[in-house]
């Protein structure tokens, strides 16, 4: 008996009656419609009993009571961080960051020398202030007396000038605790640092451990310590902490970059891996609105790393609830047993001695569920990546091949039908990723954004049913209108599934050429699919109607638990961004499309499949049903309402705005006051319009703009500067009057030659400041006291420079000069602008201003503080 004779014979003993009866009654080899309901539930029954209990997986926190066994103890460094966090607002040149924080480590850090095995370990703690400046985003980020607090802790004797870096930051963001951000890491560190220190177990390089008190102002400590510190020049790789939410495990979000063998290192050391290259990516595209020192140590240092931060629960991150209540103890014990380890693995690793030689490009890197963590070299992804989509290409060829036996027909048939199925599939995967999109947008253009912020199930209804809608439709209806019966439906289905495959391996061939190494996440999908593919293929499963369904189905498990766990992750993280990117950005978008490629890479091999069984549509009927409830729920109900107190609160930005402008004879020519919003998000000032907060009046910038240099504003650093056409104002009447005085006083004017100037200026103020200058047309500036590349190479028009000057425990006023170049001669006309603005931070305001902050409603999260500006014409 031929084998074509064998396959048909086994078709059909599977499904009794002769090939054309089969063909001609398909709906009999279908299973019941009411079990495709079931089909999906399972796949969401297993993403919440298995991908939710892992990704909020903690280890039991260790007590004093295991203190003995010298290991990482939560109840210690639980008990620090309620005392670090008790100080309060920890803002750079504060008395709570320059003198109680530093004072609370240090003391810290005596304790642990103290009890330090002097026979093992050598420990020097150096506190330095640094000062210097560097150009950042759209201004120069200027400090002054800023501290470190370094330690290197060194092996018995040891001569090694090879060290490791361990960094995070003690400073806080205005009006916050910061217990997550980064109390939790400043405590996770000196635990580390005492386990270390007390463990008869030694190392090769000696390790630095730097709490920097300077990351807020846009990492202006770490700068310093990298370009100024004696040990700087011998740190060859670090170990970056932070955070961008408070609780949960931390994640690792960078390596490298171009060492892909430090990855290696977290695999083998780490406890609980939690890593994704794709976050990596995210995060280098600049789309989130935040930064750590990684970067300083990157570009300044040139030195390799891992940074890792928290990540969830980000609705309080940067405000008052940043507290110790939100962080459990199984946390600190998480991070600190992964910080531990692999501090201890790269305190060993020999190829910090020579790291030009190690240099070996990026990796791929990622954690399976917090199982397993897997990581490989770029070059090994190529192969990988071209091997798997040339293995399903070829494999979809001889399931073709084998259709076109079995049924009898010609192989140019099954092509043209694949080439339509094709056609249909694109479709199907571009609505699945569109219509979420749409929807998104359309409730963004409806003034809905954000209804998702509060209640994140609603996800579910608003992105996830209509990706899967997306997905199924035109597949549904092909299979319900095409009248072919020279081949089964079966093998319609497969056609369909292999569709799905060569859109991937073409995806995954265009991503590895361009270069990016986080499509692995449609790599994985792919692999198990050109596995269960081989297994149909090499038995009789192939062609026994829809007997091919079961192997596919649990060859998806794996992908499915990956792929929505990973982008569950991503859902979780960015969701609480969408609060503080600014008004500009439509943050639904972004999350409309996270959730749309979760689904399509979760369920692209598994939503055609609805067509196995009868009466597919009702499974689409079902999807629309709870999309249309969501979307009720959303723009109808309260729960689509974004904010709820405490935990979801909307941040509201505004400074409480004190202007004079003086002309160039030193007259006062405008004298006003009023609030100036930056609104951090798409919702502006819409919740507040039917609160008590009394916003009548409130007017866009955009004119001031226009009009007057910065806008004529007070724009606080980068992130104002970059909003400020989305910003507004709101005048009051009565004048605001900061407590103490920012003053600028022209030392000295002198003519360098006949057509250079020299100003010589001292500024006097609060530790907050920032300079605006801008030269008029006829005239230049050639020279400063700031940095030249900053100068050679200006913000774009129409900005001006700007300036952000941050001053630590050193206060003394700010000398600076200006040369302009005239080429006439003339100086004594108008040659430059000069605005000052004085930021009191931590100043509530006056009686007006506290009475105005207090009628927002309850789940406001205020940053407000009065300013004084000031315009000059020179």
């Amino acid at each position: 008996m031929t084998d074509k004779e064998q396959l048909m014979l086994a078709d059909s003993m599977e499904d009794p009656g002769s090939e054309a009866q089969r063909k001609s009654n398909p709906i009999k080899s279908k299973l019941p419609w009411y079990f495709a309901s079931g089909f999906l539930l399972f796949w969401g029954l297993l993403f919440f009993a298995v991908v939710i209990p892992r990704f909020y997986k903690l280890p039991t926190p260790l007590t004093m009571e295991d203190a003995k066994r010298n290991v990482f103890i939560a109840e210690r460094a639980y008990n620090n961080l309620h005392t670090l966090s008790n100080i309060g607002t920890k803002l750079t040149g504060s008395r709570e960051n320059e003198v109680e924080a530093v004072n609370f480590i240090l003391k810290d850090l005596a304790e642990i020398k103290e009890a330090m095995l002097d026979d093992y370990f050598d420990m020097e703690i150096d506190v330095s202030q640094v000062s210097g400046a560097f150009p950042y985003k759209t201004m120069l980020n200027m400090y002054q007396g800023v501290q470190n607090i370094a330690v290197k802790l060194s092996p018995k004797g040891s001569n090694s000038e090879t060290y490791l870096l361990v960094n995070s930051h003690f400073d806080s963001k205005p009006f916050t605790p910061s217990a997550g951000d980064a109390g939790f890491m400043v405590v996770t560190m000196l635990e580390v640092l005492r386990v270390i220190a007390t463990t008869r177990q030694t190392f090769e390089h000696p390790i630095v451990f730097l709490f920097n008190g300077a990351e807020e102002g846009a990492m202006q400590a770490s700068h310093g310590f990298i370009t100024q510190h004696k040990w700087a020049p011998n740190c060859k790789a670090v170990v970056n902490l932070d955070a961008g939410g408070s609780g949960g495990r931390e994640i690792l979000f960078q390596s490298g970059p171009n060492h892909a063998w430090i990855v290696n290192y977290y695999k083998n050391y780490v406890k609980y891996p939690f890593a994704t290259t794709l976050a990596e990516e995210i995060f280098q595209t600049g789309i989130v609105p935040s930064d750590t020192d990684f970067r300083q140590f990157n570009i300044y240092g040139n030195i390799p790393g891992l940074d890792m931060g928290q990540c969830i629960n980000g609705f309080r991150y940067h405000t008052i609830y940043d507290t110790i209540d939100a962080i459990p103890r199984g946390s600190l014990q998480n991070t600190g047993d992964n910080v531990l380890s692999v501090v201890r693995g790269l305190a060993n690793a020999p190829e910090l001695h020579d790291l030009r030689a190690h240099r070996n490009g990026h990796s791929v890197f990622f954690d399976f569920l917090g199982f397993y963590f897997i990581h490989y070299s770029e070059i090994t992804a190529i192969y990988l990546n071209l091997g798997v989509a040339g293995a399903a290409l070829i494999l979809i060829f001889i399931s073709m091949w084998r259709m076109t036996s079995v049924s009898n027909i010609f192989l140019f048939h099954v092509t043209c039908w694949f080439t339509l199925v094709l056609v249909v599939q694109i479709i199907s995967f571009v609505l699945g990723l569109v219509l979420p999109a749409v929807v998104a947008y359309v409730f963004d253009y409806l003034g809905l954004s954000l209804t998702y912020y509060s209640t994140p199930l609603l996800i579910v209804g608003l992105y996830v049913c209509p990706s899967l809608i997306g997905l199924s439709l035109p597949v549904t209806i092909y299979h319900m209108l095409q009248q072919n019966d020279k081949i089964s439906n079966a093998y319609h289905l497969q056609l369909s599934l292999h569709a799905q495959a060569i859109i991937l391996a073409l995806l995954t061939i265009g991503a590895t050429l361009f270069g990016l190494r986080s499509i692995y996440i449609s790599v994985i999908p792919l692999i198990f699919y050109v596995l269960s593919l081989a297994f149909n293929l090499l038995t009789t499963l192939h062609d026994r109607g829809y007997a091919w369904t079961g192997v596919l189905k649990l060859s998806q498990v794996i992908p499915f638990l990956y792929s929505s766990y990973l982008f569950y992750t991503l859902v979780v993280i960015l969701t609480p961004m969408g609060a503080r990117a600014g008004s500009a950005s439509n943050r639904d978008l972004y999350v409309a499309i996270v959730a749309a490629l979760g689904t399509v890479l979760s369920f692209g091999f598994l939503v055609p499949l609805i067509n196995s069984f009868r009466r597919p549509s009702l499974v689409i009927a079902s999807l629309l049903a709870v999309t249309a409830v969501a979307m009720y729920l959303a723009s109808s109900t309260q729960l689509g309402f974004p904010y709820r107190p405490r935990t979801n609160g909307q941040r509201v930005a505004y400074l409480q705005v004190r202007n004079k402008f003086y002309e160039y004879d030193g007259t006062l020519s405008k004298d006003e006051s009023g609030y100036l919003f930056n609104f951090q998000d798409r919702l502006r000032e819409k919740p507040f319009m039917d609160t008590n907060a009394n916003l009548t009046g409130l007017v866009s910038i955009k004119p001031f703009c226009e009009e007057h240099m910065m806008c004529g504003l007070p724009l606080f650093d980068y992130r104002y500067v970059q909003n400020r056409l989305e910003s507004k104002w709101l005048a009051r009447s009565a004048p605001i009057e900061p407590k103490s005085s920012t003053e600028l006083e022209l030392v000295s004017k002198t003519q360098v030659n006949a057509t250079i100037v020299r100003f010589v200026f001292k500024l006097t103020g609060p530790s907050h400041m920032s300079l605006f200058i801008q030269p008029y047309e006829d005239a230049k500036i050639v020279n400063w006291s700031f940095s030249l590349n900053y100068l050679k190479y200006p913000p774009g028009y129409p900005l001006a420079f700007h300036i952000y000057f941050r001053y630590g425990i050193d206060s003394s006023p700010l000398t600076f000069y200006i040369e302009i170049l005239k080429s006439d001669g003339d100086f004594n006309v108008p040659l430059f602008q000069l605005g000052v603005s004085g930021h009191y931070i931590g100043d509530k305001g006056d009686a007006e201003s506290e009475e105005f902050a207090a009628a927002f409603p309850s789940y406001s999260i205020l940053a407000t503080w009065p300013v004084l500006y000031q315009r000059f014409i020179y």
